[in-house]
C-alpha cells in the first residue's frame, strides 16, 4: 500500500460520545436546517473543529457521514422497539426499556442493560426535542 491510500481512522469512544454531545448541542441551539438536519457547513465549522481541537482527532466531514449513519441505525434499533413492539416502552430515569418479561422473552438484553445514549440519539438524529 502506497502513500495515496488513506489509513482508515477508527472512532474511539471518547470519540463517538464527544461527536453525540456536540451534536445535541448543535440541535439544541436550533442549527439544523429546514430538513432538521446539520448541513455540511456547521458540521465543518461548528462540529468538527471543538471535536478534533478537544481530543486532538482529525475526522472528516465523510467520517462524520459515515458516524451518522450508524447513530441512525442504533436510534432506529432502539426506537423501533417502543413504535411497533407492543408493551415495550421507555424509562428516562433507569435509561431502560420496559417490557414485561412474557411478552418479549427475547428482548431481555434490552430490559436488564442501560442505554445512556438514547435520549441523546433521539434529540441529535431522531429529531427530538431537548426535555
Amino acid at each position: 500500500m502506497g502513500d495515496s491510500q488513506t489509513k482508515y481512522n477508527l472512532w474511539t469512544t471518547e470519540e463517538i460520545n464527544e461527536l453525540l454531545k456536540l451534536m445535541v448541542d448543535a440541535a439544541t441551539r436550533g442549527w439544523r436546517d429546514k430538513n432538521e438536519m446539520l448541513n455540511k457547513r456547521t458540521v465543518e465549522i461548528n462540529i468538527l473543529p471543538t471535536l478534533n481541537g478537544k481530543l486532538g482527532c482529525e475526522k472528516t466531514f465523510a467520517q462524520y457521514q459515515s458516524r451518522l449513519k450508524w447513530f441512525k441505525q442504533q436510534y432506529n434499533n432502539y426506537s423501533k422497539l417502543t413504535r411497533h413492539s407492543s408493551g415495550f416502552g421507555w424509562d428516562p430515569e433507569t435509561k431502560k426499556f420496559t417490557a414485561n418479561d412474557e411478552s418479549h422473552p427475547k428482548h431481555e438484553h434490552y430490559r436488564t442493560s442501560t442505554f445512556e445514549d438514547y435520549e441523546d440519539l433521539r434529540i441529535a438524529v431522531g429529531n427530538g426535542t431537548t426535555t
